[in-house]
């Protein structure tokens, strides 16, 4: 075979130790576009050849740090930037939330790097076929012989002395590699793989749609319409209770506003006034208690009432030590749900009027109970 057609000549050799061998005697000699190929990895193999750490595993991890930072911004952007949503009375701008989609971010980086880097930039595939492969090497270096490739490269290339200096470092089977011509894939082959391709995605299409149209609840197709659920007031025979809806965990802590529903004597304890001391608040909660509790209560709050004795019950003084020691929440209750003879004002008092109410009462009970300091 001419030289000029030749990709290299190869050598097999039957035990690893002389392959290193026959590596470290070539590399003696000059040779240096050398090359091997075992069915299993040899220890020392990669020093003896010079073999150079590969960059795709930096761009890997550049790639993967970039997917990383990118899945943290656009989340902190869109979840605590353009539109905050708090969910549980979490920060939205908190970090935590967002390690699993830049983690999945991540992984989807560095694996679109690792194949088209190897394919397009290091490897430089794909390529229908390799000169080793398609000169029968492999059914040794599969199996268990080692081969040693003096590659021509684009310079002059002696193949006898090639051959020679593999026969003298103790090869026991020589090969000529040749250059394979150009498999070039024409437009009919293009076409058969085109209808190849449209045929298997529609007779995939069609078989699934047929597989969910003849059983729709198949798992893993069970539809999300007719999965076990529970609504409002429903029983349920896996709690104790039997009830369906179940009250807040035990020694939960409110945040922000708790609902009306949730307000009881027992949680109004711990709760404060949301709004704060303003004279916009300060206002409304005066107009609220002029029209719903000064006609009983007093104007000033301390249980003078304004109606006749006909009347016969006795308001509250709510100037008194016992109401002084009140909680925000537990006087935000009693306007709530009412007391004795005191009805609810949840029909005549929104949420942001029966706070400022709140507001105003404290208001009038510092002014009855003023400190020295208090004054300017």
């Amino acid at each position: 075979m001419p030289e000029a057609r030749l990709f290299g000549v190869a050598g097999i050799f039957g035990e690893p130790c002389r392959l290193l061998e026959a590596v470290a005697r070539l590399k003696a000699s000059g040779w240096e576009r050398l090359q091997a190929y075992t069915p299993y990895p040899v220890r020392g193999l990669e020093g003896a050849l010079d073999v150079k750490r590969s960059p795709l595993a930096g761009t890997v991890l550049a790639m993967a740090l970039a997917g990383t930072a990118l899945a943290w911004l656009m989340q902190w952007w869109m979840n605590g930037v353009d539109y905050p949503t708090v969910v549980g009375g979490k920060d939205p701008r908190s970090w935590q939330a967002l390690v699993p989609i830049m983690f999945e971010v991540m992984v989807l980086f560095s694996c679109l790097t690792a194949a088209l880097g190897m394919l397009f930039l290091f490897n430089r595939l794909p390529r229908f076929g390799h000169p080793v492969l398609e000169a029968g090497l492999g059914r040794f270096t599969t199996r268990d012989k080692f081969a040693l490739v003096v590659e021509a490269g684009a310079a002059a290339f002696d193949a006898e002395a090639a051959r020679r200096a593999l026969r003298e470092a103790g090869a026991e089977t020589l090969m000529n590699i040749p250059v394979p011509a150009p498999a070039f894939v024409g437009l009919r082959g293009l076409l058969r793989l085109a209808a190849a391709g449209g045929a298997l995605a529609a007779a995939g299409g069609a078989g699934m749609y047929w597989l969910i149209k003849l059983w729709p609840v198949l798992p893993p197709m069970s539809h999300m319409l007719v999965q076990p659920r529970l609504d409002a007031q429903m029983s349920s025979a896996f709690f104790a209770d039997g009830r369906g809806m179940r009250p807040p965990a035990e020694g939960s802590v409110a945040r922000g506003r708790l609902a009306e529903a949730l307000v009881s004597s027992r949680t109004a304890a711990g709760l404060a006034a949301p709004l704060p001391v303003t004279p916009a608040v300060l206002m409304a909660g005066r107009r609220a208690f002029e029209r719903t509790c000064v006609v009983c209560h007093g104007p000033v709050a301390d249980g003078t009432s304004l109606l006749t004795p006909a009347y016969g019950a006795v308001p509250a003084n709510l100037q008194a030590r016992k109401f002084l020691a009140y909680s925000d929440g537990m006087i935000y209750e009693r306007i709530l749900r009412g007391h004795n003879a005191m009805p609810g004002y949840a029909w005549a008092l929104d949420d942001d009027r029966r706070w400022a109410v709140v507001r105003y009462l404290r208001a009038l009970q510092r002014a009855q109970h003023a400190k020295e300091s208090d004054l300017p």
